[in-house]
């Protein structure tokens, strides 16, 4: 067989590869929405949760996942951006630094009921913070910052050097080429990595079970203040998220569309997350121009 002909049939077998692959996401994804989007309403979206009767909705989970999203995302990106800068910019190739990614890469394979173990160890016991909000944003901390590092330091390491060169040879510093010139060139890199770790924070259950709660307080949403028992922002509250929800319908729920409220409570998060990445791309493309003057 000459070479033409085996890189014809290396590239069939990779298409064939990428097509059962393609087919195996659809087919999940799809039986996911196919069973759950019927179920979908308004009334599903803006009704509380009932733990005897059916008819019940997701309201109160919806927003404990946006809402621990997006302060899992406040505490982690800075830290997560600071010490990918360090590893990209300014580490040197020694043992420390191998050292500093080998636990990171330890931190990423961690099971996520072992996370949700030491939060509830450290967070709810140790700090006294009890089942709440804070508990859980912080175990998913420890959960999305080995992640969120490795993909915006390849994101930061992606940009090429010649980018770097000219910035020095204008008489930049190295902090304002890598301020004004790395990050906004590796802002597409950057945002895709925060899409795959909000992606996975949202879907979590296991690390909130033990540190957010299984259940959530009552919620008044004419309160906003955070200091308030029963404000939506109130970080000291315990709060059931859409993913905590479907594990609990599916092995302690007794109401009577527990079948229903499941699959439709899955769909949503799946549209959720789906919504999510779309509008997160659309953002950073068009971040991307306008701090780049890209067309």
């Amino acid at each position: 067989m000459d070479a033409k002909k085996r890189d014809k049939l290396a590239t069939i077998i990779i298409y064939i590869l990428v097509g059962i692959v393609v087919l195996i996401l659809a087919g999940i994804v799809g039986n996911i929405l196919i069973s759950g989007i019927p179920h979908l309403s308004w009334h599903f979206l803006t009704s509380e949760a009932s733990s005897y009767q059916a008819g019940g909705g997701v309201r109160d989970q919806l927003f404990n996942s946006l809402y621990l999203l997006i302060l899992t995302t406040i505490i982690s990106l800075p830290i997560a951006l600071g010490a990918a800068i360090y590893l990209a910019e300014y580490a040197k190739d020694n043992w420390i630094t191998n050292l500093i990614r080998t636990t990171i890469q330890i931190l990423s394979s961690l099971p996520s009921i072992v996370v949700g173990l030491f939060g509830y160890l450290l967070f709810v016991v140790q700090f006294g913070l009890g089942f709440s909000i804070i508990s859980g944003a912080l175990a998913l901390t420890f959960f999305n910052l080995p992640i969120l590092t490795s993909n915006i330091e390849e994101a930061i390491k992606g940009v090429p050097q010649e980018q770097r060169e000219a910035g020095l040879a204008l008489g930049l510093s190295n902090w304002k080429t890598i301020r004004g010139i790395v990050l906004p060139a590796a802002l597409p890199g950057i945002l895709t990595g925060i899409i795959l770790s909000a992606g996975r924070i949202f879907g979590e259950a296991a690390a909130l079970i033990y540190t957010a709660g299984q259940s959530g307080s009552t919620i008044n949403y004419a309160d906003w203040n955070p200091l308030s028992p029963t404000s939506p922002l109130n970080v000291m509250r315990p709060a059931e998220t859409l993913a905590v929800h479907i594990w609990k319908v599916n092995t302690e729920g007794i109401i009577p569309d527990a079948t229903i409220v499941s699959a439709a409570t899955s769909a949503l998060l799946v549209i959720v997350v789906i919504v999510f990445n779309l509008g997160a791309r659309y953002l950073g493309n068009k971040l991307y121009r306008k701090l780049t003057a890209a067309k």
